[in-house]
């Protein structure tokens, strides 16, 4: 076998991984944004796919055929997202004699659709929520038969786009129009239906697997409760919710869903858990899940390798009643966004990336060597990070851990966060819902600042000082050398997140620093490995990384928070404000778009009315629209775009009057 892999970034890294413990050589495709990527220079071969556009390039069937072809791959993996559920795909590799490594045509079509796979589960007795399909015509006549709140969902959807919660009868046909538009854009189909919203919700999956030969098992399921909007950001396994009957029978309806299709290799089935207890099937997804680990980490089976062993005709090594789950596995993702500003993703250069391991620790990302980029074409996923205990509590510890040791600078990232959310009250106590983070918003930011303000500022303060001196000592027995002119500044001041400090500096040796604090004097040990830097303060040691941006200001990652450090006895560096997109920019006459991305929808032309607060464009950028607002009454006087164009951070959209 040779094996093409259709994706990029940490699945297409994950696969080679197995791959080459197979000894199966591999192939990479990548576009022109991914050009120097890990997944690209780690494979044996790769093939550019030329276009601007995911449809020119990842999305499209007809280059990677081709890509295999040249190469002489005669198998493909589709890994998630892009053309994993495609059956398209999968038929045109059956024709050019290409395994693909999934699920037959046949059953994509059968689960890919929601709506078909509702009433597959219908006809077999797995219950599911009151829904309606139909055109939108339809819907619009006859929602009443749901009642609200209510979903809107797409056919194709997955991956928590395509998916609206409508609460009155005046937002439904907006709603309708938005969630069919991010379908067909994402999805190719903008087909969409209604379904009823059940409140305060579990989102636990059943792990499918089964052979051309007719075996199927499950694995057991993974809580995916911790969301936001609609998009898991920690799983774990087990359920910590679920009894021993429901987890049987949640198990058993799963596998009877997948082996009615005739289903084989890897696939999932969600289910919706109310206070109950009680499920309801939500949807199938035909292809390997992001948050496969958890199950790998509790069950010992590396899911990608049954895959190919699948997809090649061989028959299922595991046996239902030889599964075991042991232990307990969590998995935070790791995101380019802003949960402090409405988790807007965060594209842009990487300056300094660092990533923890240990025994029980691992880590699926896109691996970047020090410095990279994200894009805004993408999803925003940098990674996941999964950790492994005997107990659920010890894996919450180790994730905690491994947390405040993961340092992305240059951009923000969803890592301070996680690192309160599973620090928090409701989440040690397992009184998650699927709407927890969304209702619980101001107060998990609150509690992630609180646990901010915990940290000694005199960490990040001295390592800030310290990377800004740039003094590393050449014997590597200690990290910075003797700073004699110290005794001429002994008390300079420092800035750290915009708030002023002064430390009284007694010396600087070799190693040791020592500090004068309310006439006792403190000493700091320092150290240095090849990973990290680390202060050890009153018996505690830090590890810290630390680095300076092209103006200067230095970012300093600690106990899993980053800090902003300047000299305030130094030229301060200049600042720059970006605003908020689905906020009011502060410019009356000049609105720029707030990210680089896509413009996807105008909604005003020159010389039109408008009002404040009114949504004039829609830019796209990293699989999330973003409504660009008037900041005032007045007239549009030049628009500088129109659909479909490129724009970048900070371009100008529109001239007001």
């Amino acid at each position: 076998m040779k094996l093409l892999i259709a994706n990029r970034g940490e699945i297409a890294l994950r696969i080679q991984k197995t791959a080459r413990r197979m000894s199966i050589p591999v192939v990479a495709v990548y576009s022109h944004h991914d050009r120097d990527a890990q997944h690209v220079l780690q494979a044996g071969e790769a093939v550019l796919l030329p276009g601007e556009n995911l449809s020119e390039t990842y999305l499209n069937i007809e280059a990677i055929i081709a890509a295999a072809k040249k190469t002489g791959a005669n198998a493909i993996h589709p890994g998630y997202g892009f053309l994993s559920e495609n059956p398209l795909f999968s038929e045109a590799c059956e024709r050019e004699g290409i395994a693909f490594i999934g699920p037959s045509a046949a059953s994509v079509r059968a689960m890919g659709n929601k709506i078909a796979a509702r009433e597959a589960a219908v006809k077999l007795g797995v219950p599911v929520t009151t829904g309606i399909t139909g055109e939108p015509d339809f819907l619009l006549a006859n929602y009443d038969k749901v009642g609200f709140p209510m979903l809107i969902k797409a056919a194709a959807g997955g991956g928590g786009k395509g998916m609206r919660i409508v609460c009155t009868p005046g937002e439904l046909e907006q709603a309708i129009e938005n969630t069919s538009r991010e379908a067909l854009n994402y999805f190719g189909d903008g087909t969409v239906y209604i379904e009823q919203f059940i409140e305060g919700p579990r989102h636990i999956e059943i792990q499918v697997l089964g052979d051309k030969h007719g075996n199927m098992v499950h694995l057991f399921e993974r809580e995916c409760s911790a969301q936001r909007r609609h998009q898991k950001i920690i799983e774990e396994a087990p359920s910590p919710a679920l009894s021993p009957e429901v987890r049987k029978k949640m198990g058993e309806s799963a596998v009877l869903l997948a082996s009615s299709i005739g289903y084989y290799s890897a696939g999932t089935i969600e289910f919706l858990v109310d206070k109950d207890l009680n499920y309801y099937f939500l949807e199938m997804n035909t292809r390997i899940q992001v948050e496969h680990p958890v199950t790998e980490m509790t069950t010992g089976v590396d899911l990608v390798e049954e895959q190919i062993r699948i997809a090649t005709g061989e028959k299922l090594r595991l046996k239902q009643s030889y599964l075991v789950q042991k232990g307990h596995a969590i998995e935070c993702r790791i995101y380019a966004e802003d949960p402090f500003n409405n988790f807007m993703p965060s594209p842009g250069k990487i300056h300094l990336y660092r990533e923890p391991a240990g025994q029980h620790i691992r880590v699926d990302s896109m691996e970047i060597k020090g410095k990279g980029t994200i894009h805004s074409a993408f999803d925003p996923m940098i990674g996941k990070l999964i950790t492994w205990g005997e107990t659920r509590e010890e894996a919450r510890g180790l994730m905690i851990h491994a947390l405040s040791q993961y340092a992305v600078q240059g951009i923000q990232t969803n890592i301070p966060f996680l690192s309160g959310l599973v620090q928090h009250d409701s989440f040690i106590r397992n009184a998650i819902t699927t709407r927890f983070i969304d209702d619980e918003l101001e107060n998990l930011i609150g509690h992630v600042k609180k646990l901010k303000t915990s940290v000694d500022p005199r960490i990040p303060l001295l390592a800030g000082l310290l990377e800004s001196l740039k003094i590393k000592d050449e014997k590597k027995d200690s990290v910075w050398q003797t700073i004699g002119y110290w005794r001429n500044l002994p008390e300079p001041k420092l800035r750290l997140d915009g708030q002023e400090h002064q430390l009284n500096f007694i010396s600087i040796t070799p190693g040791k620093i020592k500090i004068r604090e309310n006439n006792a004097v403190t000493e700091t040990l320092l150290r240095e490995d090849d990973s990290a830097s680390c202060l050890i303060l009153d018996g505690l040691s830090y590890s810290f990384h630390a680095c300076a941006d092209e103006k200067g200001v230095i970012t300093v990652n600690v106990c899993g928070f980053q800090f902003q450090f300047e000299r305030a006895d130094m030229a301060r560096p200049e600042h720059v404000d970006v605003f908020n997109a689905g906020e009011l920019q502060t410019d009356r006459s000049n609105i720029v778009s707030p990210m680089p991305g896509k413009v996807i929808k105008v909604n005003v032309k020159e010389g039109e009315k408008v009002y404040k607060g009114q949504v004039l464009l829609v830019v796209e950028a990293m699989k999330m629209e973003n409504n660009v607002l008037s900041p005032a009454n007045g007239t549009i006087k030049r628009l500088h775009v129109k659909e479909g164009d490129t724009v970048d951070g900070s371009a100008l959209l529109v001239n007001l009057e």
